[in-house]
């Protein structure tokens, strides 16, 4: 068998690492690998297997959570030269397995074979886990007490909170980071724009991430989609983009909604068939500035390198499905070598950069510490500091000074005895200034004004942070008020 693959030099010293503990404990380990996306995970284990199988004589199994990822599996294990067949829901009894080395198998539809013993597989010393972090694998450990098992991971951090991922294996071996695949010129570099979102609104669920319901409730309503497509028309208009949504009816919004403005756009989840997902996608593969939204389908097992721009339409307290998502956009192409992140659900301030540095040692070891100092969306919010856009900022050029320190002015009232609502009236004054020194009449200055709605809307939270008065009933009626006094400050301003 002739492997036809050449390793990179970061993937043969963690196979060698890998291989070094197969040899000092080639029976009942569990170890965990940890590798990002697009560092070639499958690459790596399929050489394992050629390797392993040569070696010992002994048969391998791998196990993955969906189909597509077979098939995946068993094709690159062809291209290394490996024997090897899948069992999918097709296969009752295994007569033939003396003809193989390898075995990839569904997880559901192994663990029905093994426990009504229709199968029984023979000889096996080797069990790899393609992305092992989810637990449904954990019901197939019994089968291969007397093995090594190897699980696979670009997130070493249980699906499920309660069931920790060092409960079911006694080590974990890191490999190369994001940035240093980036540095080495195997990812494309993250080019990341975050919006502001509140997210007061939505609810955790059992599973400890945000319900689909009022995530829904949240990204579906006409001031977020707006939001949406106005940052895609700011920072991705004409680049391939996948928009990833928590729950189809937000995803069939965002489909209406580009739809309506002139964009090439598709919508797919997990109720398209086969037949209308592969041509969905065959579509989305050829077609210059596509837009595909969809509903976390494409998190695993989708490989489409031409894809320029993520769009995180949804917040999530999952760091493996952060990483997931942002990972469909790191391939690098010829004429690749960054990508866009667009975040509007506050997720980059809850888990830091993509490419930042992540101690995994120390999240595999204490998942619970992990957990517990994860940042909240109320501090997010309160530490979201609202920054200009640049096409924005240019429209008030001749403005000097647009900062206005909220708390500041707020301390001074407090010093002084002035009333509270003061800070507001300067803040106005400053706004109105802006506009007026901006404009050639008060109808240019009005449309101006309306350029600023993001500040002022800002600047009213943060007061309501304040007076600790924060709920969205009173922010909205402060917002409308703002505006209102601003509009008539400006009409004041050019009648002087």
């Amino acid at each position: 068998m002739n492997r036809k693959k050449e390793l990179y030099d970061y993937q043969q010293r963690d196979i060698d690492k890998i291989f070094k503990r197969l040899n000092e404990f080639p029976e009942n380990y569990n170890l965990l690998y940890q590798l990002p996306t697009g560092g070639g995970k499958t690459v790596i284990f399929s050489e394992m297997v050629r390797r392993y199988t040569e070696r010992t004589e002994k048969k391998v199994v791998i196990l993955t959570h969906r189909i597509e990822l077979c098939g995946q599996t068993s094709k690159m294990l062809n291209e290394f030269g490996v024997n090897n067949k899948i069992i999918n829901s097709n296969v009752k009894e295994l007569n033939d397995q003396d003809e193989y080395a390898c075995f990839v198998a569904m997880v559901e539809t192994l663990n029905n074979r093994l426990n009504e013993e229709q199968l029984e597989l023979k000889n096996v010393g080797l069990v790899i886990i393609d992305e092992a972090h989810y637990n449904s694998f954990r019901k197939l450990f019994k089968f291969f007490e007397n093995c090594f098992i190897l699980g696979v991971t670009a997130t070493p951090l249980s699906s499920n909170m309660k069931l920790p991922m060092k409960d079911n294996y006694q080590e974990l071996i890191v490999g190369d980071t994001i940035q240093e695949l980036i540095d080495k010129g195997f990812l494309a570099v993250p080019v990341t724009y975050t919006y502001d979102v509140g997210l007061g609104s939505l609810k955790i669920g059992m599973n400890g991430d945000y319900t689909v319901k009022s995530s829904e409730d949240l990204y579906t309503n006409m001031m977020m989609q707006d939001k949406l497509l106005k940052a895609y028309e700011e920072r991705s208009k004409g680049k391939k983009t996948l928009i990833f949504n928590n729950g189809i009816t937000t995803s069939v919004h965002v489909y209406d909604t580009f739809l309506r403005a002139g964009y090439p756009i598709r919508h797919l989840d997990n109720t398209n068939t086969r037949q209308e997902r592969e041509d969905i996608l065959k579509w989305f593969k050829h077609t210059d500035n596509a837009i595909l939204t969809s509903v976390s389908i494409l998190t695993t097992g989708f490989d489409e390198p031409s894809v320029e721009c993520v769009v995180l339409n949804r917040a999530t307290k999952s760091l493996t499905l952060y990483f997931q998502m942002i990972g469909r956009g790191s391939r690098i192409l010829t004429d690749k070598s960054e990508f866009t992140i667009i975040d509007l659900g506050n997720n980059t301030a809850r888990f830091g950069l993509w490419n930042a540095n992540v101690d995994w040692q120390l999240i595999f070891r204490s998942p619970d510490f992990y957990y517990e100092n994860l940042i909240g969306d109320e501090e997010i919010e309160r530490n979201f500091k609202y920054v200009f856009p640049e096409e924005i900022r240019k429209k008030f050029g001749n403005s000097v000074d647009i900062e206005f320190d909220i708390e500041s002015e707020y301390a001074k009232t407090k010093r002084f005895g002035l009333r509270s609502k003061s800070v507001l009236d300067k803040s106005i004054e400053q706004h109105a200034k802006m506009c007026a020194e901006n404009s050639e009449d008060v109808f240019d200055a009005r449309i101006l004004s309306k350029l600023l709605d993001k500040d002022i809307e800002y600047r009213v939270r943060r007061y309501s942070y304040c007076i600790s008065k924060s709920t969205k009933n009173y922010r909205d009626w402060l917002q409308e008020d703002y505006e209102r006094k601003l509009r008539s400050r400006i009409n004041q301003l050019f009648t002087d």
